[in-house]
C-alpha cells in the first residue's frame, strides 16, 4: 500500500506551513516595529529658559536622533520639590533638580539618583546673578521678620539660599513668611504689595532695575558662592537601560547648547524661548545665551567639585538633611562620550 499522502493531505498540509510562516512574520514585523519605537523620555522643567520645551521646536539640523531614537515629552514643573516627587513616582524619566533636593533624595528619601548633565550654574562670576529684590520700606533684612518673601517653591534653590541668608542675620524658619509663586509672578507680586521681598530670575529682575520704590536686596550667591543649581538627573537603572538612546540625546543636544550660544544664531533660539513662554523677544534679547545670563558649561558636564561644595555648604546650614559623595550621584561619562562623537571636549 502507498504510504505517500493524498494530494488533498499535502495541499492542507502546505497552508498549514504558509500560515505558520505567516504568523511568524508578522510576529518579527511586530517585535522589529517595537523595537525601532523611538524612547519616549518625559523631561520635567521649570522655565522656558532651560530649553526643554523649544526642544521639539529645535531645529532638525539639530537634533539629528530625534524621531528616531527617541522623543522628548516636556513636562512642567514649578521647581525641584515637586518635581522630586514626580521622580519618586516615575511621573518623569529626567528630573531638573539642585544639589539640595538631590541630597535630600538620597539621604532621607534613599532614593537612587544621578545627575548627568548640567542645565546652568548660578553666581558664577562674570555671570548673572540669583536676586532677591524687595520694596525701599525693607532697608535691611531684618525687615523681613513676620513678613510675606515670594519663592517659587518649597526645596528650591532659592528658598535655600532666603534660609541660610535669613539665619545670618538672626531670621530663624517661622520668622519670615514663604509664599510660593511661579518666578513670573514674582516682580507683580512686589509691585503689588502681596510681597516685601522675591526672588527674580532673569529678566524680572532687570525689569525691576527700570521701576522706582524697589531694590535689590541680596542673591543666592551671598548664601553659598556659585552653584550646580540646576542638574538634569536620572534612575540609574534608566540610564544604563537605554545608555545608547541617552548618548544620542546628548549628542544632539549638545549640538543645541553649541547653536543657542552661538552670537550668529542666538536670536533664532530666543524666538523660540519668547514663543514657549509667551513673552516679546526683547524680554530676552539683551542677556539671554550671553555672559549676563546663568552660566552654561557648552557641553552641559557638571562641575563635580563645585556640586560637593555646594551639598556640604547646605549640610552644614541645616537646609539639607546631610551632605552626600558626589562622585557616586554624577555621572559625566555620557556627556564625555556624546561630546567624543561631536569632537567638542
Amino acid at each position: 500500500m502507498s504510504t505517500c499522502p493524498s494530494p488533498r493531505k499535502r495541499l492542507n498540509a502546505s497552508v498549514r506551513l504558509a500560515s505558520v510562516a505567516a504568523a511568524l512574520l508578522l510576529a518579527f514585523g511586530a517585535a522589529s516595529g517595537a523595537e525601532a519605537e523611538p524612547l519616549k523620555i518625559k523631561l520635567q522643567y521649570a522655565a522656558g529658559t532651560q530649553l526643554v520645551p523649544i526642544i521639539p521646536l529645535a531645529p532638525p539640523s539639530l537634533y539629528r536622533h530625534y524621531g528616531k531614537s527617541y522623543v522628548v515629552e516636556p513636562v512642567f514643573m514649578a521647581g525641584a520639590g515637586p518635581a522630586l516627587t514626580a521622580y519618586a513616582a516615575n511621573e518623569v524619566h529626567i528630573a531638573t533638580l539642585n544639589p539640595q533636593s538631590i541630597a535630600n533624595a538620597v539621604a532621607t528619601a534613599k532614593l537612587d539618583i544621578t545627575a548627568f548633565v548640567q542645565v546652568f550654574s548660578t553666581d558664577v562670576p562674570g555671570n548673572a546673578q540669583s536676586e532677591f529684590w524687595a520694596l525701599d520700606t525693607i532697608k535691611k533684612i531684618e525687615d523681613l521678620r513676620g513678613r510675606p518673601v515670594g519663592i517659587n517653591t518649597r526645596g528650591s534653590t532659592p528658598e535655600a539660599g532666603a534660609r541660610i541668608v535669613f539665619a545670618r542675620h538672626g531670621l530663624k524658619d517661622g520668622d519670615w513668611q514663604p509664599v510660593e509663586m511661579p518666578f513670573s509672578a514674582g516682580l507683580a507680586a512686589l509691585e503689588a504689595k502681596r510681597v516685601d521681598a522675591s526672588i527674580l530670575v532673569l529678566p524680572f529682575n532687570f525689569l525691576a532695575a527700570k521701576k522706582p520704590g524697589l531694590h535689590r536686596l541680596f542673591t543666592v550667591g551671598d548664601a553659598f558662592g556659585p552653584s550646580e543649581s540646576v542638574l538634569w538627573t536620572a534612575k540609574p537603572e534608566f540610564l544604563a537601560k537605554n545608555r545608547a538612546v541617552m548618548v544620542d540625546f546628548i549628542e544632539d543636544h549638545i549640538r543645541f547648547r553649541h547653536w543657542v550660544l552661538d552670537p550668529a544664531t542666538r536670536m533664532e533660539a530666543i524666538k523660540l524661548v519668547a514663543q514657549v513662554d509667551k513673552q516679546p523677544v526683547e524680554n530676552y534679547a539683551d542677556w539671554l545665551f550671553t555672559n549676563k545670563d546663568q552660566y552654561r558649561h557648552p557641553n552641559g558636564l557638571i562641575n563635580i567639585e563645585r556640586f560637593q561644595k555646594n551639598v556640604n555648604d547646605l549640610a552644614a546650614a541645616g537646609t539639607a538633611a546631610a551632605t552626600i559623595d558626589a562622585k557616586k550621584h554624577i555621572d559625566v561619562s555620557i556627556v564625555q562620550d556624546a561630546a567624543s562623537r561631536l569632537g567638542t571636549h
